[in-house]
Order: C-alpha cells, then sequence, then structure tokens
C-alpha cells in the first residue's frame, strides 16, 4: 500500500520489483535494425474521438456519442483559416495543448500495425508544469508520473499492452538535463541583465544566480528554494507545485547558472538552462572517473521505474550534447544493467546528438548508446536528392563509417544511427520550417523519400502525417505539428476532421514496401552500394547533378552473403527514366533475369529483365515518372 501511496512522489521508497509483471516482461529485438520507427507528438496524435478509421481488428469505427470527428475530405483544406480572425485562432492553438492522449494512440494501433509500423516513439508524457503550455513534453514538473491531459500512468501500461500484442515496441522520448521551469531567478540581485525589452534575463556567465523560490502551479516563485526533508510528508508541498518526486526539491540538484546564450561554448552548454528549463547537477570528473551526483542517481531510478512499471523498450535521450560524456556513460550502463536483469537483453537507448557525424559517433562509443538520431546531415540529403538538388553518393557516403573508426570498407552504419526527413523542429532548417510536402509538386515523390529512408541502411523512423502528406510550413516549430486527429490545429490549415486514412496513396504504397522489408532480411541487414549508370550500355559513372539538378534515374544495391536486391528511384518528376545499372559482377551470370517485385506502376510488377555483360554485368531499368522500383 505505501508503494502505491509513493508512486508519483518519494522515490526512495519506491520497490521497483513490486511492479515487476506476473508473466515477465516483453523481449527486446533481436536486430533493432529490422524495426520500422514511427515518432508522434502525443498531444497532435488522437484524442480518440474520430470515426470512420479502421480499429485494431479492421471494423470500421462508427459514430457514438463520444466518437465524432469525420475523416477529413479534400475540401476540408484550409477550412480553419477562412476569415483572418479564423486564421489567427488556428495560429495560436498550435502553440496550446490541442488534447491527443494515450488513450487515442492506443486507439491507432490497428493504423500503425497496418502501415508497417515496428515501434513507435513517443514524445516525452511525463506531467509538465501547470502554468505553461508545454505540451510538446519537456517542462518535466514530476519524472515519475503522467501528464493528466495524456491521461494516467495505467493508460500508459495500457497502451504499451496493446501495443506488444500488435508486435510493436515502445520507445519514451525521455530527459535527464533539465527539469521543467520550476524555480525563478531573483531579478533584484542581478539588474544587468535585461532584454532589448527590458525584461529581466538571466544569461549565463559562469556564475550561480540567487534564485527566488520554488514555482507554485500558478508559475509564481512562493515556495521556499530550500530542500525538503522526504521523510516528513507533513512538509511536503502541493503535488502540482515545485518539483516532484519530492527528492528533487533539493536546491543542490540545479547548476542555478541561467539560459544557455552561446550553444557552442563549453562549458556553458553543459551547465547553461536550456531556455526556462532548468539545468541539473549531474556530477563531476572525467569520463572514466565521473562522480554521479544524487540527481543523476535519482533520475536513473526514476527511469528504472518506467521499465518496471510499463514495460517499456527503449528511451529516446533528449540533448545528449548538453550532458557530460560520464553523466551519460553512468545513466546508460545503470539503464542497460536493470534492463537485463529482467531479461530485456537489448533495451534501446537512442541519443539526440547534435555536432556532427564525428561528435555523434565518439559520443557513442565513448558512452555505450546504441545509436545516435540522424538529424544532422541525413534529412537535408535524403529530402532534397529525391527532389533532384543533391549528388546521390552525398547521402550514400554518410553510411560508410571507415574513416571515422580506420577500419576497411565494409564497416558501415547499420544500427548505429536512426533515419528520418521530416521531424518536429527541423533546427536544419533555421526559421523556415517546412514538411517534406510543403515544396509545389512534392506530394508526388514523398514515397520516394519514404523508399529511400527505409530501405537504405539504419534504423528508418517516419514521423507522423508524412505518410497522409502533411504539409506543415512557417516559422516556428507549431507548424511542424499538425493534430492527425484535427481539433483546432489541423493538418492542412483545417480543423475538426481527422486523417487516419488508410485508403490514401502514399499510407497503401508505403504499407506493400514494408512488407517487401519485412520478407527481405537483404533490405533490412545488407550491405549497400550506390550504382553506376549508362543511357547507352557503355559509359557508365554515377549519378550526379548537371548544374544544380539530377533528373534521372538513382539506383543502388542491398548485398548480404550471396543475395543482391536492386532498387531505384526516378527524380524526373514527370517522364519516365531508362538506364543501364550496374549490378554485382560475381553474384549473377549472363542470361539471369532480375523480377520487379515492387513498381509505382503496377504494369511492371512481375516483368523479368536479362543480365547482360556490360560494365562487368548489368541490366536495363526502366523507372516510372516519380516513380520507385525493386528488382531481385
Amino acid at each position: 500500500m505505501e508503494n502505491s501511496k509513493m508512486v508519483g512522489k518519494q522515490l526512495s521508497k519506491l520497490n521497483l520489483e513490486s511492479f515487476f509483471p506476473d508473466t515477465g516482461f516483453h523481449p527486446s529485438p533481436i536486430a533493432w535494425e529490422d524495426q520500422i520507427f514511427y515518432f508522434m507528438m502525443l498531444d497532435r496524435f488522437s484524442d480518440g474521438k474520430e470515426i470512420g478509421y479502421r480499429d485494431i481488428d479492421s471494423n470500421i469505427v462508427a459514430k457514438s456519442a463520444t466518437r465524432t470527428t469525420p475523416m477529413f475530405k479534400e475540401q476540408d483544406k484550409g477550412n480553419a483559416i477562412t476569415t483572418p480572425e479564423d486564421e489567427k485562432r488556428w495560429r495560436e492553438a498550435g502553440f496550446k495543448y490541442v488534447g491527443g492522449n494515450l488513450k487515442g494512440l492506443t486507439s491507432k494501433i490497428g493504423y500503425l500495425k497496418r502501415l508497417g509500423v515496428t515501434a513507435i516513439w513517443i514524445s516525452p508524457i511525463f506531467k509538465q508544469v501547470k502554468f505553461q503550455e508545454t505540451y510538446h513534453g519537456y517542462g518535466i514538473q514530476n519524472f515519475i508520473d503522467v501528464e493528466p491531459r495524456f491521461g494516467t500512468r495505467e493508460d500508459l501500461r495500457e497502451l504499451v499492452k496493446t501495443a506488444h500484442a500488435n508486435d510493436i515496441y515502445v520507445i519514451l522520448d525521455i530527459i535527464f538535463n533539465h527539469t521543467g521551469n520550476i524555480f525563478s531567478y531573483d531579478s533584484k540581485h542581478q539588474p544587468n541583465y535585461r532584454d532589448i525589452n527590458g525584461n529581466f534575463d538571466p544569461r549565463w556567465d559562469g556564475n550561480l544566480y540567487p534564485v527566488q523560490g520554488f514555482n507554485d502551479k500558478s508559475g509564481n516563485p512562493t515556495i521556499p528554494f530550500r530542500k525538503t526533508d522526504p521523510n516528513n510528508p507533513s512538509t511536503w508541498v502541493d503535488e502540482d507545485d515545485a518539483v516532484w518526486p519530492v527528492e528533487f526539491q533539493d536546491p543542490s540538484f540545479y547548476t542555478q547558472k541561467g539560459r544557455i546564450n552561446s550553444w557552442d561554448n563549453d562549458p556553458e552548454y553543459l551547465e547553461g538552462d536550456f531556455f526556462d528549463l532548468k539545468d541539473v547537477t549531474h556530477g563531476e570528473g572525467n569520463l572514466d572517473n565521473y562522480n554521479p551526483s544524487p540527481a543523476l542517481k535519482y533520475l536513473s531510478q526514476a527511469y528504472k521505474f518506467w521499465i518496471a512499471y510499463a514495460d517499456i523498450d527503449g528511451f529516446r535521450i533528449d540533448t545528449v550534447k548538453h550532458m557530460e560524456e560520464g553523466a551519460t556513460r553512468f545513466f546508460v550502463s545503470v539503464i542497460h544493467e536493470f534492463a537485463q536483469s529482467i531479461g530485456k537483453e537489448n533495451f534501446f537507448l537512442i541519443g539526440e546528438i547534435t555536432g556532427g557525424r564525428k561528435r555523434a559517433f565518439t559520443t557513442l562509443e565513448k558512452t555505450g548508446l546504441n545509436a545516435a538520431l540522424g538529424i544532422n546531415d541525413i534529412p537535408d540529403k535524403i529530402e532534397y536528392l529525391v527532389k533532384g538538388y543533391r549528388n546521390p553518393a552525398d547521402y550514400f557516403n554518410l553510411f560508410r563509417n571507415s574513416e571515422l573508426v580506420n577500419k576497411e570498407s565494409h564497416t558501415w552504419f547499420r544500427d548505429k544511427v536512426v533515419t528520418m526527413f521530416d521531424d518536429h523542429d527541423q533546427v536544419r532548417k533555421g526559421e523556415n520550417k517546412a514538411r517534406f510536402c510543403a515544396d509545389p509538386d512534392a506530394e508526388k515523390v514523398v514515397l520516394n523519400a519514404l523508399a529511400l529512408n527505409v530501405m537504405t541502411l539504419g534504423i528508418p523512423c517516419i514521423y507522423y502525417g508524412t505518410e497522409q502528406g502533411f504539409d506543415g510550413h512557417g516559422n516556428n516549430d507549431r507548424y511542424l505539428r499538425e493534430a492527425m486527429f484535427g481539433g483546432n490545429f489541423g493538418a492542412f490549415r483545417s480543423q475538426g476532421v481527422h486523417f487516419f486514412n488508410e485508403e490514401n496513396w502514399v499510407y497503401q504504397e508505403v504499407a506493400k514496401i514494408l512488407q517487401i522489408r519485412r520478407e527481405k532480411i537483404v533490405l533490412r541487414r545488407g550491405r549497400q552500394y550506390l550504382r553506376s549508370i549508362s543511357a547507352d550500355g557503355e559509359n557508365f559513372g554515377l549519378p550526379q547533378m548537371i548544374g544544380n539538378q539530377i533528373r534521372t534515374v538513382i539506383p543502388w544495391s542491398r548485398i548480404l552473403s550471396e543475395k543482391e536486391i536492386v532498387l531505384a528511384i526516378n527524380t524526373d518528376y514527370e517522364q519516365m527514366q531508362i538506364a543501364w545499372v550496374s549490378i554485382d559482377n560475381e553474384l549473377h551470370n549472363e542470361g539471369d533475369f532480375l523480377k520487379c517485385i515492387y513498381s509505382t506502376d503496377p504494369e511492371l510488377l512481375g516483368k523479368e529483365i536479362p543480365v547482360e555483360t556490360r560494365n562487368g554485368k548489368s541490366v536495363l531499368i526502366p523507372v516510372p515518372a516519380a516513380g520507385f522500383v525493386i528488382y531481385e
């Protein structure tokens, strides 16, 4: 009884074993590169009120007293911005909670399974500060409770059970670099730190700032900034005030040095606050002799709780760059050991590591993280290669890590990077945020971007709504975070209609492609090679831009053991392109045939093309306009 009372309030009294399921924990996958990730902002995914979509058993969900939101139709585009006042309301809604929740996500497991998703990555679900609209989940006020707008701890547990029953793993987005905006600096003692509008602006300068107090539920620093006695509940504040569990009500847990102003200045980016999110003191020492702080130990315990309680399969760790490598290594070791002790042998830890490819790779090597989130250069190369404005070699060369590890050419990034092209903040685009489909005619080739993502090396991740052609764009992250269920901030500048449409052509074709990926191990684990092409069968060379664009066949191979599969996209939006494509000389004989097992043009499906002795061995491959093909 004491254990259940303390959930959400006191970590030191929790007995993790009491949460272990009688049937044991869900096992980890053998290989994470076999999986297809799907990332959603929970607040923007589903509120469970939709009708006309298919449930887990593929039955059409009918209208009821609690389910009323119809499916989007083309004429619904722009229905939220018909007047300037409406447009203002729609835009402002994007800054706030819209209404997605855990039960809504649970109701869409069938939609995700039929798409081919095998692992869902969910934005942070933890309880947020009460006085801010931190719908994104990064303003944590309680590390061992669920944000009430999203549901309850039991809702999370039910989601995970449902996902596991449908062969889908669950990855939680977590933060141990910072908390939410849980205390306020004392502006009276720092009169010189003001922004251009004269407002108090505590910027990092290496010194401690005096703190006025922990913030209450209204955002006012009315709670004394001092350590609370964890063993004296009579002194505890309200559960919506300050920060929880109670052990975190300790000033020594926070660096208290103001916000980061220069994001590349060491130690500023390690010690400073992430905007108004308060930086946590992790410990001290170098990588091999790191002394973790009590705060870091308690954070590790908090995230072990979520594994024990909800049977989580992995974590995506936010802002790894802003933590000491020793702190990250400590956390990774603690979580991996705990997971292994309960039978999750391959618990997955993905780091958001900004600062370039070399930094990401060395951070993985030093800390024990399983993979890096490939948000640095991979999204740009995928998007603009498919749109015809990048050299193909610039993308395919990203997966050769030979230079980083000083090994031979058969060393590849395969299970060390999670790849995607649309995401929720698009740091790479600065102030000009735009989903892939925001460009004119881009919907014609979004399937090619998805195909390139899921059929090349790495662990592919689809950002929610891409399979429905979402086209969000603007000067703020909110425009990349449209609500799948409509609400007041629906996609395509709409409201009140949802987008769980399994008849959408992109959804249907992605489902076919992912089915082939599941069936062919070579497409999940094989080496890959960008292939040379020729127009006349004699003069071969890697496809590359002519001037500032490329409009041709871009082929690549996946090879595993004695098996080769050849794939190609066409960056010409308007007409079919035909090219001779070099293939492995030793795996094929003249007179063999390759068969088309997928094409965006059904007429090509099942057709065979002969292997000829040209540039070693080659085949003549036709690829439909803006199309994609697979031959084996």
